[in-house]
């Protein structure tokens, strides 16, 4: 997987580095933002079925690797396949809440019952599938509990900080409403890093 991802990282982690963190909400804005981003997590929660086709950066400090994603979600069934277009290598991560299944490494199909778990013992790298399928679209991870959330002038979020996590988005211009979506992410805890560059978001077939 190293050497599937491993051809462009750099590049993605420069084209996808974060932007500036803007000031604070005055807190009259702060709470009515805190509204819609509850009102926009159950309208979302209530369409769990997505999908997305863009670009992902990893690194844990030490190595990184980069390529074209695509992953579908349906419910807690997810399947993400990653390629490398200059060397037509490709791997493909499957599962849903208590199962996961990777294949395409080398030594042949390895599967577990904790995705992220499973991806740390494969390759180094620290990507939480199970919190990332919720925080890809800016809404925050059920199963990692409190989150503190900062919000911009579009009233979406701009950061959300949970599980030792930090995510920061970057959303369209004029992006507004229960259903926007974001069009880039940077998770980071500690060395661990993980980029989405969202080229097309869809519902998933």
């Amino acid at each position: 997987m190293k050497r599937v991802l491993g051809l462009a990282a750099a590049l993605l982690l420069a084209a996808c580095s974060s932007q500036p963190i803007r000031s604070e909400l005055p807190p009259a804005e702060r709470e009515a933002a805190e509204i819609a981003q509850l009102d926009r997590e159950a309208v979302l929660r209530a369409d769990p079925d997505w999908a997305l086709e863009g670009r992902i950066a990893v690194s844990n400090g030490r190595e990184g690797g980069s390529g074209r994603i695509d992953w579908r979600q349906s419910g807690s069934a997810y399947e993400v396949s990653l390629s490398a277009p200059v060397t037509r290598q490709s791997w493909r991560l499957s599962g849903d809440a208590s199962q996961a299944r990777l294949d395409g490494l080398e030594g042949g199909t390895r599967t577990g019952d904790d995705a992220g778990a499973l991806l740390r013992e494969a390759t180094g790298w620290d990507i939480p599938v199970v919190a990332l399928a919720e925080w890809v679209r800016g809404v925050r991870a059920q199963a990692l509990g409190s989150a503190v959330v900062q919000y911009g002038a579009n009233g979406l979020p701009m950061r959300i900080e949970q599980g030792g996590w930090v995510i920061e988005y970057v959303w369209p211009e004029g992006a507004a409403g229960k259903q926007a979506l974001p069009t880039r992410l940077d998770a980071r805890r500690g060395e661990a890093r993980v980029k989405l560059v969202i080229d097309r978001w869809a519902d998933a077939p």
